[in-house]
């Protein structure tokens, strides 16, 4: 008995299979569960045209996946995030947030299809974005701190700056001479006489 299989059977083929099975294992089995029908010269015919139409479907869908890639040419994403002092990212940098990204250039795009693991580091990446099967595309990004993230790691910066100065200072003082801190000391008792001088005379005016 000839057959097309209308579903993938295991141990036997797949859909849209045309096979010669017993006679029994068809009438019995295949043809009364719809796993299969007899493959008559009209039902060939049938799916002959239907394949030819589904590949003229599939080829479309890849022509147009391969028309959509054209617009991620020259694309380069910048992704602001929140991130801690260490340059640690609070959360991540995933699909949802590079899809977002996209949308603001005007590329609409689902984010299932971004296949990037989730990023967790300030730094350069590279997205890939799967259109179809056959077809995907590389798109650059860059993970940077926003605005908040920036005031907040300039003030840790300028702190730090101000804590490296005074203990640069304390250690050039601990190695300063005898004779250097005398002078000093001196100096200073003189500034303090000069300024007691001074003040009757502005008192005075």
């Amino acid at each position: 008995m000839k057959i097309i299989l209308k579903k993938d059977v295991q141990g036997l083929g797949y859909k849209d299979e045309i096979l010669t099975v017993k006679d029994g294992y068809g009438r019995n089995y295949l043809l009364p569960q719809r796993l299969a029908v007899l493959a008559t010269d009209k039902a060939v015919k049938a799916l002959n045209e239907e394949l030819k139409q589904r590949a003229h479907k599939l080829a479309k869908i890849k022509a147009d996946a391969e028309e959509a890639a054209k617009q991620f040419e020259g694309i380069t994403l910048t992704i602001e995030a929140k991130v801690s002092d260490g340059q640690a990212i609070y959360g991540s940098v995933g699909p949802a947030q590079i899809a977002e990204a996209l949308g603001k250039v005007g590329i609409e795009l689902d984010p299932k299809k971004v296949l990037t693991k989730g990023v967790k580091a300030l730094g350069q990446y590279t997205a890939q974005i799967q259109l179809h099967r056959e077809v995907h595309v590389e798109v650059p990004f860059e993970v940077v701190p926003d605005q908040e993230s920036k005031e907040a790691l300039a003030e840790i910066a300028a702190q730090r700056k101000a804590d490296k100065a005074k203990e640069a200072a304390k250690a050039a003082e601990a190695e300063a001479t005898p004779e250097e801190v005398a002078a000093a000391e001196e100096a200073a008792a003189e500034a303090e006489v000069l300024d007691a001088m001074d003040a009757p005379a502005e008192a005075a005016e």
